[in-house]
C-alpha cells in the first residue's frame, strides 16, 4: 500500500520470505503491466503479515508517517505471527525530529499480560486529560469503550483480581454518563458471567459505534503508536475488534460536553446509530387537539353565556377584559386543524352536567392566566413557583401528584397507604354520614408500597399504583376504594389518568405498559417494545397516543387504537423517570437518570435540542407552561429550574434585547459560581454549568423536589420530601 499523496516512489519487491529487505526500483510503463502479473504469484508466496511488515518498515523509513499509522490500524485485523511484529509509532521517525525508530521486524511482540492492559488505559487516560479543552469532550467518550473492553478482556483471561482493582479505580470516571451500565457491569467477576450478563454480551457481540473528528483520531491514533510497547497495541486491537469509528471532516464543536452523547454513538439499538429508526419514525400520526362534540360545545356556550350575564356589569368596568364566550370561541378556534385526530378515535362516556361546569371552570381560569411568552414574544417569562414541604415523612413518600384545580395533593407512602391533601387549607368531607371532616384523608388498601398516584381531569377520582402488582381507583367523594385492577405480572411503577378520564395507562417491571378503562377490570391494550422495566407513562393532550419511558434508556409513542408504537426516541444514556408533552402536542421533553432533558419532535421523531444543569442529579418531574414557551424540572438536586424551551430551536423566533439576553445567561453564570462556593459539609461544590437555555434556578434546602405541575393561571406548584 503506497501512499498516494506522498511520493511517486513505488515500495520495492520483497527478496524471500520474512527477510525485510528493500531495494529501490524504477519500472518504465512498459514493464508495469508485466510486474502487476508477477504480483499474484510472488503474494501467493509470501504471508499477508509478512507483506504489511515489509509495507510499515518502507513508510517507517522513508518517514510516512500518517500512511503508516493508517495502515497499521488496517492491518491490525489480522492476527500477529509469532515473532511477528506490534504497531510502532510516527513520532519515533527521523523526520519528526525525534529519537531512530527501531526497525520494525527487530521489535518484540508485546505480551498482553494485566499490567499490559491497565498501564495503556492509564495513559491514554492521562493525557486525555491534558489534551485541549476542544478535544477532550470526544476523547472522553472514547474512553468509555475501551474500558469496558479491557474490563472485560481482564476477565475472560481469568485475571479476575487485576479485574476488580481496574474497574474500582477508573469505573468512577463513567458514572456521569453511563451510571446505569456501570452498574450493571460491577456484578461481573467470572468468565462464565460474560455469557450470563446481557450488557457484556452486547459489547463483545456488537461493534460500538464513535463518532469524532479527524483531527482527534489522529492524534489518537499517533499518540498509541508512541506508547505500542507499554499497552497502545493492546487499545489498538481493541479499537479494530469491538468499536466503529466514524471519522468526520467536521472540526469539534466548543458546546460538546463530556455530560452529552451523540445519538449516532453507542451499541446499535441502546442509543447508538440505529438505520431503522429513522425509517421507523414516518409513520403518520395526529398531534392536533380532540374536536370537541358539537352538542357538548353548544351546551358549554349556553352555560358561558349565562355566567357572562351574571357579571355583565363587572365586565364592563374592566377594561379589555374578554367575556367568557370570546376566550372559549378562540380556544375552539385553536384546536381545530388538519391533523386533529377523528372523535371516533376515543369512544368516551356521554357527559355530564358536573363536565359542563368543569369546563366553565376552565374557560375563567384561561382568560385569568398569566401569559409566560406567547407566539409573538422574544423571550420567554419567568413563572412563580409555590413549593410544598411535606415534613416528618421518615423517608417514607415515595410520589406526590396534583389535582388539574389545583386544589389537592396525594402521596404514596411506603407503608402501603396513600394520603390526600386539601390544597385550600379547607377540611376534606366525605359524604358518608359516620364521616368526621379532616384536613388530610388516608386511603388504605394496598400491601405493598405506592409508587404513583394520579387524580382524574373531574376531581372525583385517584388512581394509585403499587409494588403489589395492582392499580386501585379511590372515590374523592366518600374517601374510599372503588376497584383493584389486576393484570400485571409485576410491580407497576407508573399510572396516568387520560386528559378526559375514563382511561388510564399504568407502567411495570414486567415491561409493559397498559391502557386500561374505568368500568373494566381487565386492560384494553398491552403495549410490549421495551427490553426493559417500563418507568413512566403519559398521555398525548388529544388523549389518543400514551409515552413511556423505560430503563431500557428509550422513550415510545403508543397508538391506542392499533396497540402499536408510532415513535421511538433514543438519546438517553440511562433510565428515563418522566416525560412531558406541550399543551400544543407537538414536542416532548423526557429526562431520567442521565441529569439531562432532550426535547423532541414528536412529528419526525427527532431530537431538538439537550439541557443540561442539574449537574450529576436524577430528574424526577416535567411540566410545560399553558402556553407551552416554559418547561419545569425538578430533581434530587433539591432545585426547581426553569428553562425556556423554545431557545436554540427554530421556533425561537427574533433575538431579544442584548439586556435580556444577558440577563438569562446571567442565571447560568450564577449557577456557575455558586458552585464553587463551599458545600454544608466543608466541601467544594463541584462547578455546574447549565445551557444557554436555563433561565433560573428555585433552590430549597434539604428537599428532593419529586413533583412539579402548572396550575391553569400559569402557578407554578412544587412538591418534596423534607430530608432534614
Amino acid at each position: 500500500m503506497a501512499p498516494p499523496n506522498d511520493s511517486p516512489q513505488q515500495p520495492p519487491q520483497a527478496q524471500g520470505q520474512g527477510q525485510g529487505q528493500q531495494q529501490q526500483q524504477q519500472a518504465p510503463p512498459q514493464q508495469q503491466g508485466q510486474q502487476q502479473q508477477q504480483r499474484p504469484a510472488a503474494q501467493g508466496s509470501l504471508p499477508l503479515a509478512d507483506l504489511n511488515r515489509i509495507v510499515l518498515e518502507y513508510l517507517n523509513k522513508k518517514g510516512y508517517t500518517r500512511t503508516e499509522a493508517m495502515l497499521r490500524v488496517e492491518s491490525a485485523r489480522t492476527p500477529t505471527p509469532a515473532g511477528g511484529t506490534s504497531s510502532g509509532s510516527g513520532y519515533n521517525s527521523p523526520r519528526n525530529g525525534s529519537r531512530p525508530s527501531t526497525p520494525i521486524s527487530q521489535r518484540p511482540a508485546v505480551p498482553e499480560d494485566p499490567s499490559a492492559f491497565i498501564r495503556g488505559y492509564s495513559q491514554l487516560k492521562s493525557w486525555t486529560e491534558s489534551s485541549l479543552d476542544l478535544y477532550q469532550p470526544e476523547l472522553r467518550r472514547i474512553l468509555y469503550p475501551i474500558f469496558v473492553h479491557i474490563f472485560l478482556e481482564l476477565i475472560s483471561k481469568n485475571h479476575s483480581t487485576d479485574a476488580k482493582k481496574f474497574f474500582d479505580e477508573y469505573s468512577v470516571d463513567h458514572s456521569v454518563l453511563h451510571g446505569h451500565d456501570i452498574e450493571k457491569l460491577s456484578s461481573i467477576s467470572l468468565p462464565a458471567h460474560l455469557e450470563e450478563n446481557e450488557l457484556a454480551k452486547m459489547f463483545r457481540n456488537n461493534k460500538y459505534q464513535l463518532k469524532v473528528s479527524r483531527t482527534s483520531f489522529d492524534l489518537l491514533l499517533y499518540f498509541l503508536h508512541e506508547i505500542e510497547t507499554n499497552g497502545g497495541a493492546i487499545i489498538i486491537r481493541l479499537l479494530n475488534q469491538y468499536m466503529e469509528t466514524k471519522v468526520t471532516s467536521s472540526r469539534p464543536s466548543r458546546f460538546d460536553t463530556e455530560t452529552s452523547l451523540d445519538p449516532e454513538e453507542g451499541l446499535p439499538g441502546q442509543g447508538g446509530a440505529d438505520q431503522q429508526i429513522e425509517k421507523f419514525n414516518v409513520q403518520p400520526v395526529k398531534l392536533g387537539k380532540m374536536p370537541m362534540d358539537p352538542e357538548y360545545q353548544k351546551d358549554v356556550t349556553a352555560a358561558l353565556e349565562q355566567k357572562d350575564s351574571e357579571t355583565k356589569e363587572e365586565a364592563v368596568g374592566s377594561s379589555g377584559a374578554n367575556t367568557l364566550v370570546d376566550e372559549f370561541n378562540q380556544r375552539i378556534k385553536q384546536e381545530e386543524g388538519v391533523d386533529s385526530p377523528m372523535r371516533e378515535a376515543l369512544p368516551l362516556p356521554q357527559y355530564k352536567t358536573a363536565d359542563i361546569e368543569a369546563e366553565v371552570m376552565k374557560v375563567a381560569d384561561s382568560r385569568s392566566k398569566i401569559s409566560l411568552g406567547g407566539e409573538n414574544a422574544t423571550q420567554a417569562s419567568l413563572p412563580s413557583v409555590c413549593m410544598y414541604t411535606f415534613h416528618n415523612t421518615h423517608e417514607g413518600l415515595n410520589c406526590l401528584d396534583f389535582s388539574e384545580d389545583s386544589t389537592l395533593v396525594a402521596g404514596g407512602f411506603s407503608d402501603s397507604f396513600v394520603k390526600v391533601w386539601s390544597l385550600k387549607g379547607e377540611k376534606l368531607t366525605s359524604v358518608l354520614r359516620d364521616d368526621t371532616p379532616s384536613t388530610s384523608k388516608r386511603l388504605v388498601g394496598h400491601s405493598g408500597p405506592v409508587f404513583s398516584t394520579s387524580f382524574s381531569s373531574d376531581n372525583r377520582y385517584l388512581l394509585s399504583a403499587s409494588e403489589d402488582k395492582t392499580v386501585r381507583l379511590w372515590s374523592l367523594d366518600t374517601y374510599t376504594g372503588l376497584v383493584s385492577y389486576k393484570g400485571h405480572n409485576h410491580p407497576v411503577w407508573d399510572v396516568s389518568f387520560s386528559p378526559f378520564g375514563h382511561y388510564f395507562a399504568t407502567a411495570s417491571h414486567d415491561q409493559t405498559a397498559r391502557l386500561w378503562s374505568c368500568d373494566h377490570i381487565y386492560p384494553l391494550r398491552i403495549f410490549a417494545g421495551h427490553i426493559s422495566d417500563v418507568d413512566t407513562v403519559s398521555f398525548h393532550p388529544n388523549g389518543t397516543y400514551v409515552i413511556t419511558g423505560s430503563s431500557d434508556k428509550t422513550c415510545r409513542m403508543w397508538d391506542i387504537n392499533r396497540g402499536n408504537s408510532v415513535r421511538v426516541f433514543i438519546g438517553h444514556t440511562a433510565p428515563i423517570n418522566c416525560t412531558a408533552v406541550s399543551p400544543d402536542g407537538r414536542w416532548m421533553a423526557s429526562a431520567g437518570e442521565d441529569s439531562i432533558i432532550h426535547v423532541w419532535d414528536l412529528g419526525t421523531g427527532r431530537r431538538l435540542k439537550s439541557m443540561r444543569g442539574h449537574g450529576r442529579a436524577s430528574i424526577y418531574s416535567l411540566a410545560f407552561s399553558q402556553e407551552g414557551s416554559v418547561l419545569v424540572s425538578a430533581g434530587a438536586d433539591n432545585t426547581v429550574r426553569v428553562w425556556d424551551i423554545k431557545k436554540g430551536t427554530n421556533d425561537a423566533g427574533p433575538e431579544p434585547e442584548p439586556l435580556q439576553t444577558d440577563q438569562v445567561n446571567g442565571q447560568a453564570q450564577v449557577l456557575a459560581a455558586e458552585a464553587g462556593k463551599p458545600g454544608d459539609d466543608g466541601k467544594k461544590k463541584k462547578e455546574i454549568i447549565a445551557t444557554p437555555d436555563h433561565m433560573s434556578v428555585f433552590n430549597t434546602k434539604k428537599t428532593p423536589v419529586y413533583k412539579v405541575h402548572f396550575t391553569r393561571r400559569n402557578l407554578c406548584l412544587a412538591g418534596g420530601a423534607f430530608l432534614g
